[in-house]
């Protein structure tokens, strides 16, 4: 998949030799080095960096005229860390964290909304709507919505699983390697007698734990979980080889072939740029097999290679920093582990009678050019069961009087079947039917509610009146399906960012 605007290499440095920089002035600006532009990214208050962690650094999308570009195509993100990665920066860390780390997609897509499904014969069903964009009054905002078809446990087909473990030096910690071996356990408690586990490690070199074994054998997977100590250094490529050697041993045809990666990313032995391992991962994405990505710790994080792995490799990207993340990542979740829908594709043709001007928000990072659509050798997202998709565009209205009888815009999507390589097209129309923000649907104003916490965040050009504050009496007017308190818990984390 082409990734526009994408800059590599964004470090997270401090200017101290100790493990952070202090700022206790708030006049006093933090600073994040940006290797590629040359000099420091300015963000003001008061910031306690920890140097080490990478980002990748995108352009926010600006507005393009429909009568210079009519048609805006992306493809899907299914990906959620940068959500739990931005929470740990507000809750654990008392920061505004850095632009970098801001994803709007993946903080919309974190939430698993109760969109319902309805597509029939298709695995996926779309939905949209129109709305008055709340803080920009004189434009209008757009949700687009994507379902994945829910499968009953029962009916889960049969999986093969590898998990793929780094126990290199780097991971040492309650918050990285001990934090990922409660949730590994976790995950085993969900498999079912058809499933089967191997355990693959890396530090210095890679190395086979545990042959693939049924998932009746709780116990001794359990216990080779448990048996698992950091030491050494990464060779990450080596396990990701490995990994991708047992998968294949023990494919299960028609069945669920996946890896699960779990590392903070610093790879340093062997393969380990972002471009070496991109190149690695896409060699492999045709194999059948699909990978998660479970990113951990601070200090050394390297999100942007981890996203850019994930996005390269038919897979999705989490971040850990808590049990109840691992929870939400393990078991209230589990059937995300099971893709539905792959290289999924969305382009948009806006109509010139009712739209001067659109702005996707978000997905900077998977932008496609207009013949990538069609051409189903270009690699797009994947979408697990039961997880919904939204992405939101805000347009600038043309005047026209009769707005309601014409579409505003069609939506055409591309998805494959995870064992097939033609794509199958779907198509929706969507029209404005004049509602005000107030009158839109609960999910439009608790996605308008991220988006503008994301543009808040980052000090966006396109924030309009968007404020903390606006957010939150936002989020008092929904009402929607919240069985774990992960919305609840989005309010709480929106406060604590007012009060920094």
């Amino acid at each position: 998949m082409k990734a526009t605007r994408l800059i590599f290499g964004l470090c997270l440095v401090g200017f101290l030799s100790n493990c952070s920089l202090e700022r206790s002035d708030p006049g006093d600006p933090g600073f994040v080095g940006d290797i590629t532009n040359g000099g420091p990214a300015v963000y003001g208050g008061n910031y306690n960096f920890i140097p080490g962690d990478v980002y990748n650094t995108v352009e926010e999308n600006p507005f393009v005229q429909v009568t210079d570009q009519p048609v805006s195509t992306f493809s899907i993100d299914a990906d959620g860390a940068s959500y739990a990665n931005v929470r740990r920066f507000i809750q654990q860390d008392n920061q505004i964290p850095p632009k970098a780390a801001i994803r709007t997609e993946e903080l919309i897509n974190y939430f698993n909304l109760d969109y319902t499904y309805n597509g029939g014969a298709h695995p996926i069903s779309l939905q949209g709507e129109v709305s008055q964009c709340p803080w920009n009054t004189t434009n209008k905002l757009v949700r687009i919505g994507i379902k994945g078809k829910p499968i009953a446990p029962n009916e889960l087909p049969p999986s093969n699983f590898v998990f793929l473990i780094d126990v290199s030096g780097s991971m040492k910690g309650e918050d990285r390697l001990e934090l990922l071996k409660n949730g590994f356990k976790y995950f085993v408690d969900e498999l079912n007698a058809t499933d089967r586990v191997a355990i693959v490690t890396y530090a210095g070199s890679a190395g086979i734990v545990l042959a693939s074994t049924p998932g009746t054998h709780k116990t001794k997977i359990k216990q080779a979980i448990d048996a698992l100590g950091s030491g050494g250094s990464t060779a990450g490529a080596q396990g990701i080889n490995t990994a991708y050697e047992i998968a294949q041993q023990n494919f299960i045809e028609g069945g669920n072939n996946r890896i699960v990666l779990g590392t903070d990313g610093d790879f340093n032995v062997g393969p380990s740029s972002q471009d070496e391992l991109v190149s690695l991962i896409e060699a492999k994405r045709d194999l059948g097999i699909f990978l998660t990505v479970l990113g951990v710790g601070r200090g050394n994080l390297n999100d942007g290679g981890l996203e850019q792995i994930a996005n390269n490799g038919n897979g999705t990207y989490e971040y850990i920093d808590n049990i109840e993340q691992l929870r939400k990542v393990f078991v209230y979740e589990y059937s995300k582990f099971f893709t539905v829908a792959k290289d999924v594709k969305v382009q948009l043709e806006f109509n010139p009678a009712n739209v001067e001007a659109y702005r996707l928000i978000g997905y900077e990072n998977r932008l496609l050019n207009e013949e990538d659509f069609e051409d189903d050798t270009e690699d797009a997202g994947e979408i697990g069961a039961n997880q919904n998709i939204t992405a939101l565009y805000e347009i600038v209205p043309k005047s026209n009087p009769d707005y309601r009888s014409v579409p505003t815009f069609t939506i055409d999507f591309r998805y494959k079947h995870p064992d097939e390589q033609s794509s199958i097209p779907l198509q929706l129309e969507i029209f404005d039917e004049g509602k005000s923000f107030q009158e839109s649907t609960d999910f439009m104003k608790f996605c308008s509610g991220i988006a503008a916490f994301s543009m808040v965040m980052t000090d966006s050009p396109y924030k309009g009146s968007s404020s903390y504050g606006e957010v939150l009496s936002w989020l008092d007017n929904i009402n929607l399906k919240d069985e774990h308190g992960f919305q609840s818990e989005f309010r709480s984390v929106v406060e604590r960012a007012k009060g920094l």
